[in-house]
């Protein structure tokens, strides 16, 4: 029996702005339901490779592959390349001028052409996974930070993707509010949900990421289980930057 091809696999991946080489050949090869948390110093290039895999960045130069669509100028394949993958921001992205539940259902009758008494049910479904079900007829405006970064996860959800994407989900939160969007995230990951978030939760990576990928100067640098990363790190840039943050 043949190995199950991967979901996502980045190879030689570059990206430029402008003169400035924020990724340098980086590869990464994501197995179906894998937990990868990507940590690094600001700057490092881990944002800006996750954004390439959802095209939100064009890369340059190498090969992006999800779930076998390559990554390509076509729009078919970037469409098709969306349809399985869901991001989660720094920053909540919700339409403030919608309700919760409306915030929910616009891709599901958009995108997935969902009539509007499915696209409700699906939303109330994915409100629940998420422990907010009574905020659905609230507008994000009435809601606490780590509410509306749970109603993004909600949304990302709706779409029923293959891949979930945070790109430092609660780096924008007061600290009482981060470890209820954790609970959630840990929760998606208990269920087997592949997931690349980048991340300076060093609890959460612990606990949950399958390996744990160190970027500095947009490479990434080393790649390990958790107990090895933590424990026994190969690079000396790996070991300044675990000394900084574990110290805090």
């Amino acid at each position: 029996m043949s190995e199950e091809k991967p979901i996502i696999v980045l190879e030689n991946v570059c990206k430029y702005f402008g003169n400035f080489k924020a990724l340098t050949d980086v590869n990464l090869t994501v197995q179906k339901g894998a937990r990868i948390v990507v940590c690094g110093p600001s700057g490092s290039g881990k944002s800006t490779m996750i954004r390439c895999i959802n095209r939100l960045e064009e890369h340059d130069s190498g090969r992006i592959i999800v779930a076998g669509n390559e990554l390509t100028d076509a729009v078919k394949n970037i469409d098709a390349v969306r349809r399985e993958v869901g991001m989660v921001f720094q920053s909540f992205n919700l339409f403030p001028h919608l309700k919760v539940v409306d915030n929910l259902t616009l891709a599901l009758k958009l995108v997935r052409k969902v009539g509007k008494p499915e696209a409700r049910e699906i939303a109330t479904r994915y409100l629940e996974r998420v422990h907010i079900p009574d905020q659905a007829d609230k507008y994000p405006s009435q809601l606490s930070g780590g509410q509306q970064q749970r109603v993004a996860i909600a949304r990302a959800l709706c779409m029923n993707p293959e891949v979930m994407l945070f790109d430092e989900p609660t780096s924008a939160l007061d600290p009482e509010m981060i470890s209820e969007v954790l609970d959630v995230m840990t929760e998606l990951a208990e269920e087997g949900m592949t997931m690349i978030c980048v991340t300076h939760e060093m609890g959460f990576a612990r606990s949950v990421a399958d390996q744990i990928a160190f970027m500095d100067a947009g490479e990434i640098v080393e790649i390990a289980p958790p107990s090895e990363f933590f424990q026994n790190p190969r690079s000396e840039r790996t070991k300044l930057f675990l000394s900084q943050i574990l110290s805090h």
